[in-house]
């Protein structure tokens, strides 16, 4: 997930932490994003919106070394991220760096176009749609997650009240902007771009996170908002946050300080 033209630019180290801290929430809607499309070997996928690569890797030991993997994304420092983790006991995946608006690909290229929490970022959803339709073959698919209301996930509520604490009300709308795209909103633009069959659901899943006062501190120090409250009251904020969001769950915390946790998507899935 990224696109920094809509304001999730990472630099820095923030893009390792990124692949770091981001993963163990994202893992199980990636793999529910992979089987949605349903991939054989042989297929060709584009990760769009890439970030530092989950999907990406997932897609390439679903379609074996006959396949092909791409993944495009316009921040320069997640794709460094990304080619570091790129496995080699699949077909290497290539990263390009790219807009969703402007992708560089032939028409019809792809056998399924997968985005994992990337199209509420799009400055402009209708384009980037268009293009997706432009590089997916006739009867590819696509795929793609966005979250739900952080109200479906208590952590995503926890991290958002902490936001607007310690960073203020306007990083508190800038978090918000990662809830701002409903499945409704995503397939009506998809069959304006010429997909068909458009469907969402809504996917509840239990995520089991590590201890939280270092999980929420390094997992807030990954994303812009959470950058805003070390820019406004040092790093030691971020550390108190997560010592408060550990507080917020201790009723759910097991012996060995692990917290699990329901997180909510909604998978939106069409036909080219």
């Amino acid at each position: 997930m990224s696109d920094a033209s809509a304001g999730f630019h990472l630099t820095g180290n923030a893009p390792e932490r990124y692949e770091r801290y981001v993963a163990p929430i994202m893992a199980p809607f990636v793999t529910a994003l992979v089987d949605s499309a349903g991939l054989a070997p042989g297929d060709s996928v584009l990760d769009l919106a890439c970030g530092t690569g989950f999907t990406a890797r997932l897609a390439a030991a679903r379609v074996g070394p006959t396949g092909r993997v791409h993944g495009a994304d316009v921040n320069a420092a997640m794709l460094t991220v990304a080619l570091a983790h790129r496995p080699h006991l699949y077909p290497d995946i290539e990263f390009t760096e790219a807009p969703a608006e402007h992708l560089p690909y032939d028409d019809d290229l792809f056998d399924a176009v997968l985005c994992q929490q990337g199209v509420q970022f799009f400055p402009d959803l209708a384009t980037a749609l268009g293009e997706a339709a432009r590089v997916t073959r006739p009867g590819g698919r696509f795929a793609a997650t966005t979250w739900t209301h952080p109200d479906r996930s208590p952590y995503f509520t926890a991290q958002h009240e902490a936001v607007d604490r310690y960073a203020g009300p306007d990083a508190a709308t800038d978090f918000t902007a990662a809830f701002r795209c409903t499945g409704d909103v995503v397939a009506e633009a998809l069959h304006k771009a010429g997909f068909h069959d458009a469907t969402s659901r809504v996917l509840t899943l239990d995520v089991t996170l590590p201890p939280l006062a270092g999980f929420a501190a390094g997992h807030l120090s990954a994303l812009p908002w959470g950058r805003r409250i070390a820019e406004a009251h040092g790093e030691q904020a971020l550390k108190e946050t997560g010592r408060v969001l550990a507080a917020r769950f201790a009723d759910r915390t097991s012996p060995d300080g692990t917290v699990t946790l329901p997180f909510t998507a909604t998978l939106t899935t069409a036909t080219r």
